[in-house]
């Protein structure tokens, strides 16, 4: 059993003084468990009823004769691509979080709680409701899981983030300044505990992003949860309207939080569900090469500007969170120039694996140890479950180990990177590594045939310069 260990850790521009247990904290970091409350269809109108605090009960009762016909009914209505977290799974990934990760201080959640096709599905079993009884039902499920996880780690604060699929409307729908956002406020307040405050709850109410000081026992460190459905490709207003106002908007707030973080002397953590860059999977649906050809990169953001504010603030940003792919990956979020080397120049970027096993991964969830006077994430260990339905839970490998560098810094990123791009037959124990780790819990290689062009989007965060890695020699 591979454990967590704690060695040298380096900060963003020198040495730092080595990290021990003695002055590390757990923090657990989980992401993207769009929870599906529909695996039992019989249940919902229950659950409409019910306030989110009695949910537990009704999911514990037996499951109806139909149970199994009607979830089939309802995939093929809504043309699901498979099964997300189930009750049962959830309440598995709990027990693993309860006995692997008690003495965390704090968690991170970042972003997409609600199963896929959570509006398709609610309309399927709720032929009748309203539109306010889908928004109501969506913020008892938030509020579930925000309960669920609070039980589970009692002590520990918690962190909670938007995704593309946390909406009252649609998957990449989002209104600013509604009934919805200040309700959900109210949750994310509460899990946040006494660092929330008027100022806090009144961004998150107009746009589902907020800036709190991080509780001990991080020191003098700024946590920043952006909301970048605003800036993702697909984003529209519920209405279907496009528009790029509150994703500028959100982008000059996040901008005054940065520079009031400066001041004051605060190191920053960024959280938030998209990540900016290029979105390597569906570039590489087409082949490595199609780049190459006159295709352009696809990226997960609508402009590069998040991106370019995070690399802008390196100095004061030791790390960045963000998820959505639901595999186990790093990124090094370099400035837009390319104008220097230098560590304070560049963001490590960890990216969550998810819990729901969607998309063919092992349900997973990490717990780290972070050192509180330096805001440096120091060491880290993935805990994956044997199968989809969430048995066994273990170790499955832990940061240090497994790529033979001190500290999830930009150095040691920018270590780990080059010797993947020295390696373009991913011979080396650190590029296996990556490939068994990258779809947690599985043996699945996927991004073998790919390889050198997806390491390219690990460090080049605009298109010209993916374009330019991948390209370079043909």
């Amino acid at each position: 059993m591979v454990s967590v260990v704690c060695l040298l850790l380096l900060s963003c521009a020198a040495f730092a003084a080595p990290a021990t247990r003695a002055n590390t904290a757990q923090a657990l970091m989980i992401s993207d468990v769009h929870f599906d409350p529909f695996h039992d269809p019989a249940k919902v109108k229950v659950l409409a009823a019910a306030p989110a605090s009695g949910w537990e009960a009704i999911f514990a009762a037996p499951d109806s004769p139909s149970r199994q016909q009607d979830l089939d009914k309802l995939q093929t209505s809504c043309r699901a691509k498979g099964e997300d977290t189930s009750y049962a799974l959830l309440k598995s990934a709990l027990l693993a979080i309860r006995a692997h990760a008690q003495g965390v201080r704090f968690v991170t959640v970042s972003g997409d709680l609600l199963a896929h096709k959570f509006s398709c599905r609610w309309a399927q079993t709720m032929p009748g409701a309203t539109p306010a009884d889908y928004e109501t039902f969506v913020e008892k499920t938030l509020q579930y899981q925000a309960e669920r996880l609070q039980q589970a780690l009692p002590h520990a604060t918690l962190y909670l983030s938007l995704g593309n699929n946390d909406s009252n409307c649609d998957d990449y729908k989002l209104d600013t300044g509604t009934p919805f956002l200040d309700a959900v406020a109210k949750i994310v307040g509460h899990g946040v505990g006494s660092t929330w405050n008027a100022e806090a709850a009144k961004d998150f109410a107009n746009g589902g992003y907020y800036s709190v000081t991080m509780a001990a026992p991080m020191q003098r460190t700024r946590l920043i949860v952006v909301n970048d459905i605003f800036l993702s490709t697909g984003y529209t207003h519920c209405s279907g309207h496009a528009d790029a106002a509150p994703g500028a908007a959100q982008m000059q707030w996040l901008q005054q939080q940065l520079d009031a973080a400066r001041k004051l002397h605060q190191r920053v953590w960024v959280m938030g569900h998209i990540p900016p860059g290029v979105n390597p999977y569906s570039t590489l649906s087409h082949g490595p090469d199609a780049v190459c050809s006159g295709g352009k990169p696809k990226m997960f953001m609508s402009s590069e500007v998040l991106g370019d504010t995070l690399a802008g603030n390196a100095s004061v940003i030791p790390l960045a969170i963000f998820a959505h792919t639901h595999m186990d990956e790093l990124r090094l979020l370099d400035p837009a120039n390319k104008a220097g080397e230098a560590q304070n120049q560049t963001v490590a970027l960890k990216m969550v694996s998810s819990i729901s096993p969607v998309d063919g991964n092992h349900p997973s969830f990490t717990v780290a140890r972070v050192s509180p006077a330096t805001a440096t994430l120091a060491d880290y260990t993935v805990y994956v479950a044997a199968d989809a339905q969430g048995s066994a839970w273990a170790p499955e490998y832990t940061f240090s180990a497994a790529y033979e560098h001190s500290g999830f810094t930009p150095a040691t990123l920018r270590a780990i990177i080059s010797g993947f791009s020295a390696d373009p037959g991913a011979a080396t124990t650190a590029s296996q590594n990556y490939l068994r780790f990258y779809t947690s819990g599985t043996l699945t290689r996927e991004l073998a045939p790919f390889w050198p062009a997806y390491v390219c989007a690990l460090s080049n965060t605009h298109a010209a310069d993916y374009t330019a890695c991948v390209c370079g020699g043909k």
